[in-house]
């Protein structure tokens, strides 16, 4: 499982359109802000369920995955592992609550910072 963060663009364009500077002359509207896209993959047939949800807090991950379960189910896919980020979503006993017991929780380590391989030539 994963979120990918989405920037909502404007009706008529950003200011990749409108240049930066416009912004100040162009009517002020709310800003857009964000659609976060919830996506959760089944590794070996890589069947996909996926919502744009308002946010990205504890409880819409655990809503998400409540609604993404039975839609494998259905589609005749039992869940026995969920591999996910160290995303405080994820960590919340909201989301471990709707994995329940059944459903064992992986999630990725934390990349520790490599040196890149230079030549000190």
């Amino acid at each position: 499982m994963d979120i990918k963060k989405l920037g909502r663009i404007p009706d008529g364009g950003g200011w990749r359109v409108h240049g930066r500077a416009a912004g100040s002359r162009i009517k002020k509207q709310a800003k857009p802000g964000y659609a976060y896209l919830h996506h959760a993959v089944d590794d070996h047939s890589r069947l996909v369920y996926s919502e744009i949800l308002a946010d990205e807090k504890k409880p819409s991950a655990a809503a998400f995955w409540s609604r993404a379960n039975p839609y494998f189910l259905d589609c005749g896919l039992t869940v026995a592992r969920v591999l996910t980020n160290n995303g405080s979503c994820y960590r919340s006993m909201a989301f471990a609550a709707a994995l329940g017991p059944e459903i064992k929780h992986k999630r990725t380590s934390p990349i520790a910072h490599r040196p890149t391989a230079r030549s000190s030539a």
